[in-house]
Formats: C-alpha cells, sequence, structure tokens
C-alpha cells in the first residue's frame, strides 16, 4: 500500500483554461483591471479640473487622441461585461427570500437589467 495520497497536477498559470466556467471567471477578473484604470483617470482628471482650465482641456484634448478614445472604448466593454456578468450570478450570491420560497433567479437578473436601464436612461437626459 502506498501511504503518500494522490495530488493532481495543477498548473499554476494556467488552470483556468481547462474549463469554460474558469474563464469566464478569469475574464471578469480581468475587466477590473480596466475599472481600476478608468477610476485612476478620472482621479487625474479631477487633479487636471483643480488646476484650472487650461490643464483640464490639455486633459480632455488628450483623451480625444484614438489612445483615448481607444481606452475608453475598452473600459467601457470591460465594465458592460463585469456587471452583466455579476448579474447573471446575483441569485446565488443573492438569494430573495419571500416566505417559504425564494424568488426565481430570472426575476432577479430581470430586475438588476431592468434597474440599469432606468439609471441609464436617466443619465442619458440628465446629460442632454
Amino acid at each position: 500500500m502506498n501511504s503518500k495520497p494522490y495530488v493532481r497536477e495543477v498548473s499554476k498559470t494556467t488552470w483556468f483554461l481547462s474549463h469554460p466556467r474558469y474563464k469566464r471567471y478569469m475574464a471578469r477578473e480581468v475587466t477590473c483591471i480596466f475599472i481600476f484604470a478608468y477610476t485612476f483617470l478620472l482621479i487625474v482628471a479631477l487633479a487636471r479640473l483643480s488646476q484650472g482650465e487650461e490643464a483640464f482641456n490639455a486633459f480632455v484634448q488628450a483623451l480625444r487622441s484614438p489612445l483615448g478614445v481607444l481606452f475608453n472604448v475598452a473600459a467601457l466593454i470591460a465594465a458592460v461585461y463585469h456587471s452583466m456578468s455579476w448579474f447573471d450570478v446575483t441569485p446565488q450570491a443573492m438569494p430573495i427570500q419571500m416566505g417559504e420560497e425564494f424568488v426565481a433567479g430570472n426575476i432577479i437578473v430581470n430586475a438588476h437589467y431592468g434597474a440599469w436601464a432606468v439609471v441609464s436612461l436617466i443619465i442619458l437626459f440628465w446629460g442632454m
């Protein structure tokens, strides 16, 4: 008899490539980098705004460059994917119980999407 327990070899760098669910998990985690970078960009924008109109206008001009537009589009895509992936797992992360029964998962998910649409429309009309 062998006294050593069997230990399955798992790659430390590519473990997430073995299953589609792990790939989606890692993609969601990578989107956090874009969210952080965009948050940092907003902090820089506030700093430039505090330095005066000229500094802020130079900052806005830099954002209008192709690289700035590309970053903003990438950050938007990452934020949308991040939000959608969270909404899809919300029923498991936040089950809502009404009496003895739990609210159906699709109701929770659709409520999140509906709230997202309403808030987005409010912001859209407020910005016009």
